[in-house]
């Protein structure tokens, strides 16, 4: 019967055979344990000499690491293990022997990790990592079609940019200049005037030369647009999101939290609603903590954010930001022209802002007036002028990091952990 490591629990007194690599092995003059994975999971192989002869025993004691083997065994409970399961090995069939695989059990420095990040990916902690990633994934897509959205994909390369060129990639369009896209949202927008409610999921690149480690090069986006929602009930789907993502990892990936050490307890209280705060209150509360330096009109910066969120066991919303600070389709505050109806969602435990949203620009003659403000070609614009021209409504969204969201979720220090290959201000390799 072969099977997958994921799948072993419906087998328990059977034999089975599974396609596997040795992840690590130690062994004593007569029992040997391999560290078995498949890409579904991990489990430990018990090979009893005694049982299976000397020539099985050797070579299972011989096989070097990340050799690729078909291994059958009986599978047997085992409380102690992580899975619940372990494998009384019977037989060893080795596909390829590996030498001198780099990767040892060892400590190695992040750059010599990095340099071999398609073989970093294999170990315990980043299989961990990359199957809550993709639990996040799978629920985003069970939130939003559950709540009515429509999957739309923006394009990634753009002939203008919702946030100004300085900080996109520039490239020729064969005849004409274009950029890598930095966010999918004025055409989500479109596509909102025509479905109601959308979402995307997609690359996002940013030539922003930050070496942080909340910073990617390129990056990966949810960004849904709701028409006929507004600030408030744009702000309650963020969190019922959040929540959702959070709660299904919490559900789905114990064995994976578990082995990243992660605190458990403080990802099951992330319920909505949550807290917020104005951003004319965070200056105050700033100011009072002791950062002189931070005046009304300034934008927070990584410790800012890290001192309001320490002050909630909960992600925080920082809303009403100075209209200067934020792009030009962001709709203002009807009681006071100054700020307007936006808001970064700061996830707790120092991880910063995963989330920016605002209500967006509905009325024609207003958005004309913010792209000069800004100094952005009209005619570059126009098919977006074209949707206040057109049956025009209110209407919201936001953009989820998923990196930054991962990384809150998972507890790892570095976004770098957080996605496959990361591409970082340095590093175009692997």
């Amino acid at each position: 019967m072969k099977t997958t490591i994921a799948k072993i629990g419906q087998h328990v007194g059977e034999e089975v055979t599974i396609g596997a690599w040795l992840a690590n092995k130690r062994s004593s003059g007569k029992i040997a344990f391999l560290q078995l994975r498949d890409g579904t999971g991990f489990i430990q192989g018990v090979v009893v000499k005694e049982d299976v002869g000397e020539e099985l025993f050797q070579t299972a004691k011989n096989i070097t690491q990340e050799s690729s083997l078909y291994v059958k065994g009986i599978v047997r409970k085992e409380e102690r293990a992580p899975s619940g399961y372990e494998l009384t090995v019977t037989g060893v069939e080795i596909i390829h022997a590996a030498v001198d695989y780099p990767i040892t059990p060892k400590e190695h420095g992040t750059d010599f990790l990095m340099d071999h990040r398609h073989l970093w990916l294999r170990s315990k902690r980043q299989h961990a990592i990359m199957k809550i990633r993709n639990e996040i994934i799978r629920a985003t897509y069970e939130f939003f079609n559950e709540n009515g959205f429509v999957k739309v994909d923006p394009p990634i390369l753009t002939g203008s940019a919702p946030e100004g060129t300085s900080e996109l990639f520039h490239t020729k369009y064969f005849d004409e200049d274009a950029y890598l896209s930095q966010s999918g949202q004025l055409y989500m927008e479109a596509a909102a005037m025509a479905l109601g409610r959308v979402f995307s999921f997609g690359p996002t690149f940013r030539a922003e030369k930050s070496k942080t480690r909340r910073h990617l090069i390129e990056f990966w986006m949810i960004e849904p647009e709701m028409a006929f929602v507004e600030f408030e009930e744009n702000l309650e789907v963020q969190e019922q999101y959040v929540a959702y993502n959070v709660q299904s990892v919490v559900k789905n990936c114990s064995i994976e939290l578990k082995t990243l050490g992660r605190d458990v307890s403080k990802l099951e209280r992330i319920k909505a609603p949550f807290p917020r705060i104005t951003y004319d209150d965070a200056i105050k509360f700033l100011q009072e903590k002791g950062f002189d330096d931070i005046e009304w009109g300034d934008d927070f910066g990584a410790p800012h954010e890290t001192a309001i969120a320490e002050n909630y066991d909960m992600p925080v919303f920082i809303t009403h930001y100075p209209t200067s600070l934020k792009p030009f389709y962001m709709e203002p505050d009807p009681t006071r022209d100054d700020v307007v109806l936006c808001a970064d969602l700061i996830a707790p435990e120092g991880y910063g802002e995963i989330i920016g949203g605002s209500q967006r620009v509905h009325d024609p003659e207003l958005l004309k007036q913010r792209l000069d403000d800004h100094q952005l070609s009209l005619d570059a614009y126009q098919w977006y002028l074209d949707l206040r021209k057109y049956g025009s409504v209110p209407h919201s969204g936001f953009g989820l990091g998923l990196e930054r969201t991962v990384a809150w979720i998972s507890g790892v220090e570095h976004v770098r952990e957080t996605i496959p290959f990361p591409r970082l201000l340095n590093r175009l390799y692997p």
